[in-house]
């Protein structure tokens, strides 16, 4: 299951150079607030590689390369696949028995040690489609202590977990061991699971970066790199740490790219790293999915409070987005002063915060999650149907990503925007630059066209308090630790009274 790459990398360049070339690793120059976030590209050498002009690409992404060796057809069932029979086995007990488009498409090629850029929306089955090639191909092999041999890097740690949390039934399967690296959880435990061995870390580049250095991870092992929301690592300024990483494993190992976008930042990692990739695009990153409604409701700014309050108080889960995370924190206990049950999640709350907030969430404990774009890749949660974007985001690579919480796997969605007198302009840009042409309708608090869209209601007004789950009873073995035998009391006291004769 790991055959020998056929195509060199000896003609790979690590080198960087100036200028817009593949080289920089510059931070990303932002525009405006509601402005494209792609800058135009102009000058500089051709990129093409000798292969002709690359075709035009479409606004605020690069041109998608051209692949040279013809890719292999897709499939429309796992078990066309060349995967172990034990990965086959688990799909079947998992209930998953037919690929998305983006995993038929992909594996047939990612299963034989081909480079893979692939772009869906979050929703589309992306982590299967890279996963399972993964896994496949690593199978039967056994990591040395810090010596991993498979990595996926993400940008948050929310797309970490759910990334392990899809990957660990298959991993399983196999035998093979997967390992979190994450920030906000102790270093202490990740450095030991690394020590004991692990053929697959799963990783944000910050925390990776960080064992690296201590000594605890050593990446020359590693044969398979996946990079998993590649745009959101280098929106966050994560480049130069992803590109230090990737110069360190193998420089003919295999090379995923996955991403729900692929913007001119990139290009970088796709020119550099990526060797004769096949490409697959499941949909544009602009234009809305066919399961996927959205609306812009106009509001007045002195009513767009109570308005967000009728809309949380609605029957059914719904995820809330501000800008900041003071915003966040103050909307959230005005929701449960209201008699709504809402939790905050920001980057300000530590890893065991969030991750409790997101079980309340997943189970109905809470029904409203107030967010900043901390959740908005790397969260799925089965039958949301609404998202409310209560601060619009800043550029239409935002709302595509909130929205995507939404409307996954074929469900259907409702993605609302609160649109002051004030943002009209900007939103209507936003949403041409995403492609989509949204319901716009003026709305007030109580008024039957907020209920009809949102099902907003009146909260009951009763003040409401979230207290965490009552944790499961622990088991105890047939002796406990607090517990000494007779023997072993014994010896204490005569221990004790050895000491009073000498001391005597």
């Amino acid at each position: 299951m790991n055959p020998t790459r056929t195509n060199s990398r000896s003609s790979r360049n690590r080198r960087s150079t100036g200028g817009s070339g593949f080289g920089s690793t510059a931070a990303p120059v932002r525009a405006g607030r509601f402005g494209s976030s792609a800058p135009s590209r102009t000058g500089g050498p051709s990129r093409s590689g000798g292969h002709g002009r690359r075709p035009a690409a479409v606004q605020g992404e690069f041109a998608l390369p051209k692949t040279i060796t013809p890719s292999l057809p897709s499939v429309e069932a796992f078990g066309e696949l060349d995967m172990p029979r034990e990965l086959l086995a688990a799909l079947t007990g998992q209930g998953v028995s037919v690929p998305f488009p983006i995993q038929g498409a992909t594996l047939p090629n990612s299963l034989v040690g081909r480079d893979v850029l692939g772009r869906g929306r979050t929703g589309s089955g992306k982590t299967l489609a890279f996963g399972l090639a993964l896994l496949a191909r690593t199978a039967g092999q056994r990591a040395e202590p810090r010596r991993p041999l498979a990595l996926v890097l993400v940008p948050t740690r929310e797309l970490a977990q759910q990334v392990t949390d899809a990957l660990t039934p298959y991993a399983r399967a196999v035998k093979l061991r997967l390992a979190t690296v994450v920030g906000g959880m102790p270093i202490g435990r990740q450095a030991g699971a690394l020590r004991g061995g692990a053929e697959v870390v799963v990783a944000t580049p910050g925390r990776l970066k960080d064992l690296i250095d201590r000594g605890d991870c050593g990446l020359s092992q590693v044969a398979i790199s996946v990079l998993d929301e590649a745009d959101q690592m280098a929106d966050m300024g994560f480049m130069p740490q992803v590109t230090a990483l990737l110069d360190q494993v193998r420089p003919e190992g295999q090379r995923m790219l996955f991403s729900a976008t692929l913007d001119r930042n990139v290009d970088l990692l796709v020119r550099r790293y990526l060797t004769d990739p096949v490409v697959h695009s499941v949909d544009p990153s602009q234009g809305a999915v066919t399961t996927m409604e959205h609306h812009l409701l106009h509001v007045h700014g002195a009513d767009k409070h109570r308005v967000t309050t009728e809309i949380a108080a609605r029957e059914g889960r719904v995820i809330m987005f501000l800008d900041t995370k003071h915003a966040v924190d103050r909307l959230t206990q005005d929701l449960l002063d209201s008699g709504v049950r809402a939790a905050a999640l920001h980057g300000g709350k530590s890893q065991p915060q969030r991750t409790r907030t997101l079980a309340q969430f997943k189970t109905g404990h809470v029904t409203v999650l107030v967010a900043t774009n901390v959740a908005a890749r790397g969260i799925h949660v089965d039958n949301l149907d609404l998202v409310v974007n209560v601060d619009p985001p800043t550029d239409h690579k935002d709302y595509l990503h909130r929205g995507g919480r939404t409307a996954r796997a074929g469900e259907s969605g409702s993605v609302v925007t609160l649109v002051t007198s004030h943002q009209r302009r900007g939103l209507n840009r936003l949403m041409a630059d995403a492609g989509i042409v949204p319901q716009t309708t003026q709305v007030r608090s109580g008024e039957e066209a907020l209920h009809r869209i949102t099902g907003a209601r009146t909260p009951s007004g009763v003040p409401v308090t979230i207290t965490a789950p009552a944790a499961a009873p622990r088991k105890r073995g047939p002796v406990s630790r607090g517990r000494r035998s007779p023997a072993a009391a014994a010896r204490r006291v005569s221990a004790r009274q050895s000491a009073v004769d000498a001391a005597a």
